[in-house]
């Protein structure tokens, strides 16, 4: 049995956490300052969270290698589960050329790209974070952006912005509810709290975007779609998650706010030259002019139809209970971890839900989508060979980068982070978000970082007289803006369109995107602690 510590180093709390967090300020530091590619950054990260488990925590060899290899399955499964087949629906779409069609669909909205960002990067990408999440909107909306004649760069920077007021709702609500089952919160109260945290992000994100796009004048000249359709969509957002279902708030977020910018007269309008030519640097494809038939517009709307449709039912309580009933679970091997009050830890059984989760119901949407798109069944299993093959690096760096989680969270690191900052007092508040976010920049995953420091955040507020739900719904929200420098999220950017190796020039454009925005949800967190905005929780 390996029992955790808080204070390894010389007894001292500030010394452990310094050292807990080399490993993290490692991989970021390679990232952003070395330019290494994301994979050996993510592998030499986990080498240094597996040294520090070692030898500062006293790990035994064995559990920190079986600690790394767990992180490394759950990155395989489900999270890689769910991005290989997504990504294998799209490319069955390109090999159709119904991507092509659905592409000149979005491009005949409008042709000012300072709109096309956020059609297809906001809102569109908000449909596929819920949908799959876990990288499949950066890597799908970079592409098409891409196409419509963005400077490659400048395509994965929007892509990787846009990809946040949705992420707490991501992938059918799986931060949300993993957050509830870790805290042991309700599930629609703190579903409530993150809908009155993140909607407020997303009035803000979409006029961040046309700034990306086209600075100053882009903001100038948009401000009024891009205010509309942050408002509409963070209305529906509220509203989905506060009074109807977790599950659907960005599928209805993402409808409103692609329904508002099109009602919009300003967003119709033609472009200026000018505007085009100075932000389409990118080789735009020739066929955006081109007429389609209305049959194949529709089938190229099917394979996302699909899974909407696939996922909605799957929410149906009887067939949620017996997909469920598929889940199996496995005594983890050469694990046996306790933490410092002498309870074992989840991770000494694995859970693998083979059928419900999400990887599995787009792999099912994918195959009703080749039999829509006329795909034979050799061509679909090559297109899913092909995709494992083009994410290669993104599986290594994927897996290691869980796997230096899962290490960091098993031995002890992470609980001493988080109990350095919960020892903030009053400024715990302002620091929550914090946490979340160093949780996401980590993992990846909003769901892991709900999964690490969920149950810890909850208890430093009972320890500090805040709320509960606020500081728990603080972690996902404050997570969710660290997705954009992800090592993960980053280097599946960069494969996207074709910037492979060049993780650390993305990281040092959203970065301060990134602690920006982190700022914002830190003063809304210190609001809501307080009356000025206390009012605005349930």
């Amino acid at each position: 049995m390996y029992v955790q510590e808080l204070e390894p180093v010389a007894g001292s709390l500030g010394l452990s956490a310094l050292v807990a967090a080399l490993p993290l300020v490692i991989v970021l530091v390679l990232l952003g300052g070395v330019r290494m590619k994301a994979h050996l950054a993510g592998l030499t990260g986990l080498l240094a969270a597996a040294l520090v488990a070692w030898l500062a925590y006293g790990m035994p060899l064995g559990q920190t290698v079986s600690s790394a290899a767990q992180g490394a399955v759950f990155g395989l499964f489900p999270i890689l589960w769910i991005v290989v087949n997504a990504l294998w629906v799209y490319r069955m779409t390109v090999h159709t050329r119904h991507f092509d069609i659905l592409r000149r669909s979005f491009g005949r909205l409008s042709d000012d790209p300072r709109i096309q960002a956020l059609v297809v990067a906001f809102c569109f990408g908000a449909l596929l974070e819920a949908l799959a999440g876990f990288g499949a909107p950066v890597a799908i909306c970079s592409v098409m952006l891409v196409a419509l004649g963005f400077d490659p760069v400048r395509a994965a920077v929007v892509a990787l912005v846009a990809n946040t007021a949705p992420v707490a709702f991501g992938a059918m609500g799986t931060p949300v509810v993993t957050l509830a089952q870790v805290t042991e919160l309700p599930l629609d109260t703190v579903a409530s709290v993150v809908g009155r945290q993140t909607p407020l992000l997303a009035l803000v994100v979409p006029l961040v975007l046309v700034w990306l796009v086209d600075g100053r004048r882009g903001l100038r000249e948009t401000w009024v779609p891009a205010l509309v359709c942050g408002i509409a969509f963070a209305i529906a957002q509220f509203a989905a998650s506060n009074y109807v279902s977790a599950q659907l708030a960005d599928i209805g977020a993402a409808l409103a706010g692609a329904g508002a910018l099109v009602a919009v007269p300003h967003a119709r309008r033609p472009a200026a030259e000018p505007v085009r030519a100075a932000v389409l640097t990118g080789a735009r494809s020739e066929d955006l002019d081109e007429d389609d038939p209305h049959r194949e517009v529709v089938r190229a709307y099917a394979p996302y139809a699909l899974i909407v449709v696939i996922f909605s039912l799957a929410q149906i309580p009887a067939i949620k209970d017996w997909l469920a009933k598929a889940t199996q679970t496995y005594d983890w091997p050469f694990l046996n971890v306790v933490n410092a009050d002498g309870d074992p830890v989840g991770a000494n059984v694995f859970m693998w839900p083979i059928v419900s989760t999400g990887g599995t119901l787009v792999l099912l949407a994918g195959l009703f989508t080749a039999v829509v798109l006329g795909v034979h069944a050799r061509v679909a299993a090559r297109e899913w060979a092909a995709t494992v093959y083009e994410l290669r690096f993104a599986i290594l760096t994927v897996t290691s980068v869980l796997a230096l989680a899962y290490v960091m969270n098993l031995s002890g690191q992470a609980a001493t982070i988080g109990h350095f900052v919960a020892a903030a007092g009053a400024g715990l508040a302002f620091l929550s978000p914090v946490l979340g976010w160093f949780g996401v920049a980590v993992s990846g995953s909003d769901t892991s970082a709900n999964a690490l420091f969920g149950a810890l955040q909850v208890t430093a507020a009972r320890e500090s007289g805040l709320s509960p739900e606020l500081l728990a719904a603080a972690n996902s929200s404050g997570g969710v803006l660290g997705k954009m420098i992800s090592p993960q999220n980053l280097t599946i950017a960069c494969a996207a369109v074709g910037l492979a190796g060049r993780e650390g020039d993305l990281l040092r454009k959203v970065l301060p995107w990134s602690i920006g925005l982190l700022l914002v949800m830190c003063l809304i967190v210190v609001g809501q602690s307080s009356p000025v905005l206390g009012w605005m929780l349930p």
